[in-house]
């Protein structure tokens, strides 16, 4: 029942309501999650990445490809990344700022600003004097998803984005695919696909301290 309210609550989004406050209202509830992430740059270098979160930004980030086996965690309280480039049982384990060149991706992105959260605030921050259509339905992964189109006010652009095309879940709000745009030449910066998502998660103790 719940769920049925979620989706009607999305897909009505559409037409009554912002669907990227909704996704972020839903998300708002959400106490943890984790996520098989695969990204694709616009140079080619694909990702694949075991992602796991907590609030209030505890990230922990198990590498499939590249860098087969690396563990990257991420603790708000001391703002520090623990990288363990061989994995969670061998030596070493460095810490490191979250600017670090060592823990951020060609594209620059930071683990500490990695999250469905931090996302979500970014297309809201493009969303003023920009343009938001939704699309239609979609299934992505199995999933019903509702696609929007998120466009930023004319030279506007939130670290280096200007576009976001988003499938947010009819169910949960929960972004299953995300490509962003430098500009309208259309040629993504990146295309992003969430897999295997759980959210509430109990995650053992010391799980984000690897």
């Amino acid at each position: 029942m719940i769920a049925a309210l979620l989706a009607a609550s999305l897909i009505g989004a559409s037409m009554t309501a912002d669907p990227v406050t909704v996704a972020q209202s839903q998300f708002d509830h959400v106490h943890s999650y984790r996520a098989t992430i695969r990204s694709t740059a616009r140079s080619g270098e694909h990702t694949e990445i075991r992602y796991a979160y907590l609030k209030p930004g505890f990230v922990r980030m198990d590498f499939v490809s590249p860098h087969h086996g690396a563990v990257l965690a991420y603790d708000p309280d001391d703002g520090k990344v623990r990288l363990r480039p061989f994995g969670v049982h061998m030596p070493p384990a460095l810490t490191l700022s979250p600017d670090n060149p060592m823990v951020r991706d060609r594209s620059g992105h930071r683990v500490d600003r990695s999250d469905v959260g931090q996302l979500l605030r970014n297309v809201h921050a493009l969303q003023q004097g920009g343009a938001t259509v939704s699309e239609g339905e979609e299934t992505v992964g199995g999933r019903t998803t509702l696609r929007v189109s998120v466009t930023g006010a004319p030279a506007q652009a939130v670290d280096g984005v200007h576009r976001y095309r988003l499938w947010l879940d009819t169910e949960d709000g929960f972004p299953r695919k995300v490509v962003s745009f430098a500009d309208d030449d259309g040629e993504p910066l990146e295309t992003v696909t969430l897999d295997d998502i759980e959210l509430d998660v109990a995650f053992p103790e010391r799980f984000f301290a690897p």
